[in-house]
């Protein structure tokens, strides 16, 4: 079969265990996602998910944002290892750092991000217990474009679960990230079906 459409190439950004980073990885495995992941980036040398991503044969990098005298200067090194892997999507998985304005707007239309809420409700940190003490019936989790303003961009795709009597943020925030790990390759998806076409 001659198929001239090149899959999508992602570099995927995390801090931490990178659960959401594995999830686009396993989805791509089991061929649920037309992506190649090309790289998966930490600003933590002792992020969790580096493990996963190494295991699973992606090259990964560490830039220890502790390690430069400011965000820009940070953000101009991960920009230049970012852009070796030419990548048509920027994948923001738990990356805990604010990004400047310069960064976002090299990658504009690029750089996708997941949070802990229906956008635009609750936009920052702290979603769960913000929702429950809003009396919200229900919660959930957005996969969203990333523009200058925190947590503002343009929705891609959402997931929604019920707000349930006697949920505290744990038990909240616990089945939120179930729905995360099935929303973001889902939407990593569209996006990529929506460029094929």
């Amino acid at each position: 079969m001659n198929d001239s459409r090149r899959s999508a190439r992602l570099v995927i950004l995390i801090s931490g265990r990178g659960s959401n980073m594995r999830s686009i990885v396993e989805a791509a495995q089991q061929g649920q996602l037309a992506v190649d992941i090309a790289a998966v980036i930490s600003n933590r040398p002792g992020a969790a998910g580096l493990e996963f991503a190494q295991q699973a044969g992606i090259d990964t990098q560490v830039i220890d944002h502790k390690q430069f005298a400011s965000r820009e200067v940070f953000d101009t090194a991960m920009a230049e290892a970012i852009d070796v892997y030419q990548p048509d999507y920027v994948i923001l998985a738990g990356f805990m750092r604010i990004l400047t304005a310069d960064f976002v707007a090299h990658y504009a239309g690029r750089l996708i991000n997941i949070h802990p809420s229906l956008l635009p409700k609750f936009k920052g940190l702290h979603t769960h217990e913000r929702a429950i003490e809003a009396g919200e019936s229900e919660h959930g989790a957005s996969v969203h474009f990333v523009t200058a303003e925190l947590d503002d961009g343009p929705v891609i795709l959402q997931a929604k679960v019920p707000v349930l009597p006697g949920d505290d943020a744990d038990t909240l925030a616990a089945r939120v990230l179930e729905q995360e790990h099935l929303l973001y390759p889902a939407a990593i998806q569209k996006l990529v079906s929506q460029q094929t076409e």
